[in-house]
């Protein structure tokens, strides 16, 4: 039992290490609550290290000696579960909200993706699911569209969770997964990235329509060198179903939460939704607000082994144009005033 355990804590090192060498995706986003992820991995730990403790040790103990056998499946699209992306409380979460995935342009099967999804919002909500569930038919929508709805490498490392998180078609943000995933994994692959990631959800609050993009590079990078086409994708509403206390730079709660950021990956957000059984209290609940997510026109990209900065920066200023033409053309369908207008920052 104490190898085991101890191989997998070998294992855990191992990851972080190469996480840590990594440095070239560390500001990609997550769609995944960092915070609502990291307790269900943590528990379901905590009931494993239990289960040791008890007359059931030895399904831990299978559990643990098949994680070690397993560790890289995620690292190359995982195991996608049709069925557990059909699940009916999909469809009532969906509609709690409501939630709706909005298509603009056909895709082309014979093409690889890179969806840059936007904003953040506090727990990406529309991202998960528009992109990790059928409850929007993305399959219907975007036949032969496989996404790959991508967050932190760090769930991956919680047991239970992380087999949980593949049958979604959630992935790792980190290169590895991506250049296998566009590059030996055929095509009408769709990797679904959050561009702002922590540093967007510091911003997230109602009726504020901003996005962390201006100096985010490494996804226009990557879809260069693979040669996969950009999918702008904006997300109306994804900033409404949560308040958030709103730390002002310089001050010692933007401090503190730039810290985490830069050193574990997420920063902590204060912030509330309703309560359970009733909207005019506070709680965890998000708010019953419609969350409307737009696909764009995908931006054709060739593919250059060693793209120049040049190469990059075109690439990256058609990008965030179009975002904000996707912006512009569907603002007022979902509420907004025609002066609204689209923060880049």
């Amino acid at each position: 039992m104490k190898t085991l355990i101890a191989a997998y804590s070998g294992v855990l090192r191992g990851e972080r290490r190469a996480e840590a060498a990594r440095s070239e995706n560390k500001n990609k986003g997550s769609a995944l609550s960092r915070e609502g992820s990291g307790r269900w991995g943590v528990a379901c730990s905590v009931i494993l290290m239990y289960t040791f403790c008890t007359d059931c040790w030895l399904i831990a103990a299978l559990y643990f000696t098949w994680l070690a056998f397993d560790w890289n499946t995620p690292k190359k699209g995982g195991r996608r579960s049709q069925w557990v992306r059909n699940w009916a409380v999909w469809r009532y979460f969906r509609d709690y909200f409501p939630i709706q995935l909005v298509k603009t342009h056909n895709l082309l099967t014979t093409r690889n993706y890179i969806f840059g999804y936007h904003p953040h919002g506090i727990m990406g909500l529309g991202a998960f699911c528009n992109f990790s569930t059928e409850a929007t038919e993305v399959s219907k929508k975007f036949p032969g569209i496989r996404p790959y709805l991508a967050t932190l490498a760090g769930n991956f490392r919680m047991p239970v969770l992380r087999e949980y998180l593949m049958s979604g078609g959630i992935c790792p943000v980190n290169r590895d997964t991506i250049d296998y995933l566009l590059s030996k994994n055929g095509s009408g692959n769709a990797i679904v990235i959050v561009v702002g990631g922590a540093a967007e959800s510091l911003s997230s609050m109602p009726g504020k329509n901003a996005v962390t993009l201006r100096n985010r590079k490494g996804f226009v990078k990557l879809a260069l060198r693979h040669g996969a086409d950009l999918v702008p994708t904006y997300s109306f509403g994804e900033n409404e179903v949560y308040k958030q206390v709103i730390f002002e730079e310089g001050s010692w709660g933007r401090w503190v939460q730039k810290k985490f950021q830069k050193y574990i990956g997420f920063a902590p957000c204060i912030f509330h939704g309703r309560g359970l059984f009733s909207s005019d209290t506070w709680g965890l609940v998000p708010y019953s607000k419609p969350i409307t997510t737009v696909v764009g026109e995908p931006i054709t990209v060739p593919k250059l082994e060693h793209p120049t900065q040049k190469d990059i920066d075109l690439y990256h200023t058609m990008y965030m144009e179009a975002l904000v033409k996707l912006f512009d053309n569907h603002k007022t369908k979902f509420g907004l005033p025609e002066t609204e207008v689209l923060e880049v920052n």
